[in-house]
């Protein structure tokens, strides 16, 4: 331990003794964090700081408007939207294996996602 982590831990512990953490909003209840396990850590506060400020990722809007176009090709029977529809997906789907984010079936966190959710159901 650093001098300086040692320096921390001790302010902490005084303030412990002296009661600056008791009566705090939400004590005895668990924290309310958000579940980002899955998230690689590489990348998570970013994903989180972005989060906050309101904004998404590109791959993750990209991957969004993929499935509303996939979810609108199921339901269309009209011939020139579902090839409109088709188009914008094969781009989207090109612009995301350009980034590198087209296959999330093949990688770690896919396969960790699938377990949560078998787990879960």
């Amino acid at each position: 331990m650093s001098g300086w982590d040692a320096l921390v831990e001790a302010k902490i512990a005084e303030a412990q003794r002296a009661g600056a953490f008791d009566d705090l909003p939400g004590a005895g209840r668990p924290l309310e964090l958000d579940d980002d396990r899955l998230v690689p850590e590489d990348v998570r506060m970013a994903h989180r700081i972005l989060r906050n400020a309101g904004f998404v990722p590109p791959e993750i809007e990209a991957r969004r408007e993929a499935a509303d176009l996939r979810q609108l090709i199921a339901a269309t029977t009209e011939d020139p939207e579902k090839r409109r529809a088709l188009a914008r997906l094969a781009l989207l789907e090109a612009r995301l294996d350009a980034r590198g984010a087209a296959a999330p079936r093949t990688s770690g966190y896919y396969a960790a996602l699938l377990a949560r959710f078998d787990r879960a159901g």
